[in-house]
């Protein structure tokens, strides 16, 4: 099932709507809401359409699928999504999640997470790249599952995390591949709240009319300038993603991934809501 609006690409992973210059944008890819070469495909329409918009002033992702935000990667589908990402522009190096997550940073819009459910691996990379992250305090659930899985974050979540929560907490963040709750998240600095999920809504509308409410030239120079001081440059994404890459082929990680294809991954149900759990389970490295 296509879906359209007035004077924007045909989407097949995401349902959209522009009112007062908001741009609501809602991930609806079944069963599970995986980042893969759909999903990317679309996020490059997105992106690529965004300079062409002056009308959109703020951006806010959401999920269609309560329990599901973005869990992680299609692991069936690395290569595919990869391409996908790739013609976002740039050279042959700029094909990678890391670096299209970087364009959605420096859009000239402001782009704001609204996060319902499980978040991780590159979809908590994706939301790490918006601008701002709110959470239901209810059915939120982040982690970063790569080197539970055998290789380390490629897409943002080492850049980002060490400059939100510090050092430590990216560390332990990282290297635990545990799950944390929408509270501890915002106690970290993950995320800017996690508030009741019958508020997160009105919270949501209120902070993305406000901003799209005030001069343009303005919130985009104030973006620009924070963007200056905060952001990774290029080429650490480009070393993130290469590093990834490299791993992704190693006997360790398809191992490890075969076992929990074998338990799960990928469909709903316990082991996609308690990722983290399920790693720990893994037999341990000789």
């Amino acid at each position: 099932m296509k879906r359209k609006v007035s004077g924007m690409s045909t989407y097949t992973t995401l349902r959209t709507d522009l009112a007062d210059g908001v741009l609501t944008v809602e991930f609806d890819a079944p069963p599970l809401n995986l980042v893969g070469p759909e999903l990317v495909r679309d996020l490059v329409g997105l992106v690529l359409s965004l300079p062409q918009r002056p009308e959109v002033r703020v951006v806010v992702f959401g999920s269609a699928d309560r329990d599901y935000f973005l869990p992680h990667v299609d692991l069936t589908k690395v290569p595919h999504y990869v391409a996908e990402a790739g013609k976002a522009g740039g050279g042959p190096e700029d094909a990678s999640l890391g670096v299209l997550w970087r364009r959605f940073s420096e859009a000239d819009v402001v782009t704001i997470a609204k996060i319902r459910g499980r978040v991780g691996g590159a979809g908590n990379e994706f939301a790490l790249a918006c601008d701002m992250q709110f959470a239901s305090r209810e059915s939120t659930t982040f982690g970063q599952p790569e080197v539970g899985m055998g290789a380390p974050p490629g897409a943002g979540a080492l850049q980002h995390l060490t400059r939100l929560i510090g050092r430590n907490r990216a560390l332990e963040v990282v290297l635990t591949s545990s799950d944390y709750s929408a509270a501890d998240a915002e106690r970290y600095g993950w995320v800017n709240r996690a508030v009741p999920d019958d508020e997160l809504d009105d919270l949501v509308s209120m902070i993305a009319k406000r901003i799209a409410s005030f001069p343009r030239d303005a919130v985009v120079s104030a973006k620009r300038a924070v963007n200056d001081i905060s952001l990774p440059t290029i080429d650490q994404v480009r070393a993130d993603a290469t590093r990834f890459q490299e791993f992704v082929k190693s006997d360790p990680l398809r191992e490890r991934v075969a076992q929990l294809f074998e338990r799960g991954l990928q469909k709903r149900g316990d082991l996609e809501t308690n990722l983290g759990s399920y790693l720990e389970s893994l037999p341990k490295e000789q």
